[in-house]
């Protein structure tokens, strides 16, 4: 995830409150406005004066900004700035800004060298295009490729704490997180969108699985269901594989009956424990919520494939079955 900061200079209470609505998460700003910005939203607030502006015109400009960054210093490149000079900065240093003044720009530093840089700082001019900025910094990588899977079997397996997540988003029909067994075969499990004559929708929750489960995470990491609480941001995920983030509002940990369901796609199988109730739901191909007390061996259902390995949530290169 790559922060969102705000250049409020001049300072502009009504700017500043549009891009705390946006959820920016900086405010940079002159020394003599900092108390303003700060009276407005518990926010971290920074004086321009203690950051380092560097325009990036010669080799020297980038040896200067390296060498500040090297001292822990906080480096801000000025626009216009150029991608092969940011990539030379950040191949020394995972701690970078730089200033945007739109949509496209803060994608392309987003995607510098694939990590992209620690932080955009949004101009003036851009402050319109704040809301797009945060979303699509939330989630640099705006798309996951999903692939539809076979229901194998679905059988009952006992007693187990399972994991609510209730978020402080609104999700839609056909978005959920990815959860599995195994990180390297996660299945989408649809949010509580559904509405039916004995339950009322739930929107904001998903019925996630297991505590033992794991959940895709922003910054391409997972998490175990268990320590997903209150605070933590996760993935969400639609039924085109298009991602967005949400705050998990309250994680409730509950013993319910259980089902395992096991799936094969390309070859790999993979399995996730869910709540044995109507109101659990997994994805068909066409977007479609399935219930799993409805779910056959043959369904098709969608799913996500990736290379096994992760240490603290954290992508690893090792030989490693789960």
């Amino acid at each position: 995830m790559i922060k969102v900061m705000f250049k409020a200079i001049p300072f502009d209470k009504g700017l500043v409150t549009q891009a705390l609505e946006a959820g920016v998460d900086t405010i940079v700003t002159s020394r003599d406005a900092v108390e303003l910005v700060a009276q407005l939203a518990r926010v971290e607030v920074l004086a321009a004066e203690d950051l380092n502006f560097i325009s990036l015109r010669s080799s020297e400009d980038e040896q200067e900004a390296s060498r500040l960054l090297a001292q822990g210093r906080r480096v801000v490149l000025a626009r216009p700035w150029e991608v092969i000079p940011v990539e030379n900065i950040l191949a020394q240093s995972d701690s970078l800004a730089v200033e945007v003044a739109g949509l496209d720009e803060a994608r392309l530093a987003g995607g510098i060298l694939e990590k992209g840089v620690s932080e955009v700082l949004v101009l003036p001019e851009a402050a319109a295009a704040l809301p797009a900025i945060c979303a699509a910094m939330q989630a640099p990588v705006d798309k996951l490729e999903l692939q539809q899977a076979t229901v194998l079997s679905i059988k009952p397996a006992g007693l187990g704490h399972r994991v609510c997540v209730d978020t402080m988003s609104v999700l839609k029909k056909g978005q959920g997180m990815l959860v599995g067994d195994s990180s390297s075969f996660t299945f989408l499990v649809h949010a509580e969108t559904e509405r039916n004559e004995y339950v009322a929708a739930r929107p904001f929750r998903v019925n996630a699985g297991g505590v033992h489960a794991y959940a895709m995470m922003p910054d391409d990491r997972t998490a175990y269901l268990q320590e997903v609480g209150a605070g933590k941001r996760v993935l969400i995920v639609d039924a085109s594989g298009h991602l967005s983030i949400a705050t998990v509002g309250r994680a409730k940990v509950e013993v319910r009956p259980m089902l395992q369901i096991i799936a094969e796609a390309d070859g790999k199988q993979g399995s996730l424990f869910l709540q044995n109730a109507e109101t659990i739901r997994l994805v068909r191909p066409n977007g479609e919520p399935v219930s799993v007390v409805e779910l056959t061996e043959g369904d098709q259902v969608l799913v996500h494939l990736d290379r096994a390995g992760r240490h603290f949530g954290m992508r690893i290169e090792e030989t490693i079955e789960e």
